[in-house]
């Protein structure tokens, strides 16, 4: 019997051949940047890859630094605190000097571009550098950079979409040869957005899983007869701060089949001995089949990426419209991330103070939370919104989290914690929020789902 992989393989391997046949692959080429005249011959990528980035550049600490608190600590105006008490309140390697310094190098040398698609003009080895570290993190064959991450999801649930229509000749699939998407309730808004323009294509179906319930998730796919079938879902999600059952997850992928895809934006550089995420936590790296990430939360940057294998990579590549009709990420960012990528990893002592602040916050509190995304459910608006600006008094910047964002009377404050917070901080952050909740009566994850906008 073939793998889910193999099968899921096969179909891009057709829904390509399809799109070869109608000369419609996109194909992407770096544009090797230098500051010197000559032309780099195409022939030496692997050597050319590594023109203007010099790894040994990258400083990495053994601890916290001076200017890491600079993530954490802010001054604010008296007009912008008056505005924050009287109205809702609107971290990671954004400080790093390797990270600064990588993004200026690439700003002297070669500009903010790129000033065109990465499929025109956008696409340089500053970009594949990134690709192939972020690659190498996920243990995956390949990876797309993309603008955000929003539209990595984007680009690749319309990607997904395109496959059923490319098999069926171009034309509407049967209702047996569709594909079937199954997605968690509380999966993230870019998610939801990309399967609901998957659905204009007419080739997808949609079913919705109870929050984490896998009995519920087999239940449904048991009861569908299409062949070619897609789970998707957070890996740590982003309101409540639970992590999906990736181990049950793993066990129904080899029972059903189906293709797995986890959006990891929180897990990545946070999770797992080396910052792989939420998959190399639980030890299912390769039960994962593509992994979305961003570069804009740990990592303190800009971007979003797709980890893949190389077929499904020149799928999305030319088939997702938000990769597509998008104006490439800036050579300056792409430097910053891919030097973020490499601090990340060789920086192991952020992954056990971030860790090490959720046991302070848990031992403190009481609180039995199990990730660094912290959401304390005290019900109404108005009470959240009044401990928000009690918390700010104190020195602390913790939002208020209210309708539509998540449902009425299940307003939350929302703590992220970070590698650079002390035990200080969360001693004083403790005493604080007993000033205004009470630990007892807080729930931490939400039953009733989140409002849709």
């Amino acid at each position: 019997m073939e793998t889910p992989s193999a099968l899921w393989d096969n179909w891009v391997g057709e829904a390509l051949a399809t799109l070869d046949s109608l000369k419609v692959v996109r194909s992407l080429r770096p544009i090797f940047l230098r500051k010197e005249k000559h032309r780099v011959p195409i022939e030496n990528v692997s050597e050319s890859l590594q023109l203007g980035v010099n790894e040994g550049a990258f400083e990495v600490f053994d601890e916290m630094q001076q200017w890491d608190r600079s993530s954490v600590e802010v001054e604010i105006g008296e007009t912008t605190f008056h505005r924050w008490m009287h109205d809702t309140p609107s971290s990671g390697l954004s400080s790093h000097p390797t990270i600064g310094r990588a993004a200026a190098k690439a700003a002297q040398e070669h500009g903010m571009g790129p000033r065109g698609s990465a499929l025109i003009c956008g696409y340089t080895n500053y970009h594949r550098l990134l690709e192939s570290s972020l690659a190498d993190l996920k243990k995956k064959e390949d990876c797309l950079l993309c603008p955000t991450g929003f539209a990595a999801n984007m680009a690749l649930m319309t990607a997904i979409g395109s496959i059923g229509s490319l098999l069926a000749g171009n034309s509407i699939p049967s209702e047996d040869e569709k594909i079937a998407v199954f997605s968690d309730v509380l999966n993230h808004a870019s998610i939801i957005d990309g399967i609901r323009l998957a659905e204009r294509q007419k080739s997808v179906k949609v079913y919705i899983y109870r929050h984490c319930d896998m009995s519920h998730l087999n239940t449904l796919l048991s009861n569908c007869r299409m062949r070619r079938k897609v789970v998707v879902t957070d890996s740590l999600f982003s309101m409540d701060g639970d992590y999906a059952p990736m181990v049950e997850l793993a066990e129904l992928r080899k029972k059903h089949g189906f293709l797995l895809v986890i959006d990891d934006a929180h897990g990545t550089f946070v999770c797992g001995q080396n910052g792989g995420g939420v998959a190399e936590e639980f030890n299912c790296e390769k039960d994962v089949d593509i992994c979305i990430g961003t570069l804009s939360k740990a990592a303190g940057c800009h971007g979003g990426f797709i980890a893949c294998s190389k077929r499904w990579k020149l799928l999305i590549q030319s088939r997702g419209r938000s990769f597509i009709f998008s104006t490439a990420t800036p050579v300056p960012v792409a430097a910053a991330a891919h030097a973020a990528v490499k601090v990340a990893k060789l920086e192991t002592w952020r992954r056990k103070a971030i860790w090490n602040r959720v046991k302070d916050f848990h031992l403190l509190t009481g609180i039995p939370v199990t990730s660094p995304i912290i959401s304390l459910i005290v019900g109404s608006e108005d009470k959240a919104l009044q401990a928000s600006r009690y918390l700010l008094q104190s020195g602390f910047h913790v939002t208020a989290i209210r309708p539509p964002t998540v449902p009425p009377n299940s307003c939350r404050l929302r703590v992220a914690l970070s590698a650079v917070h002390t035990r200080e901080d969360l001693e004083n952050l403790a005493a604080a929020l007993s000033r205004c909740i009470n630990f007892k009566d807080t729930r931490i994850y939400s039953c009733n789902g989140y409002a849709r906008l």
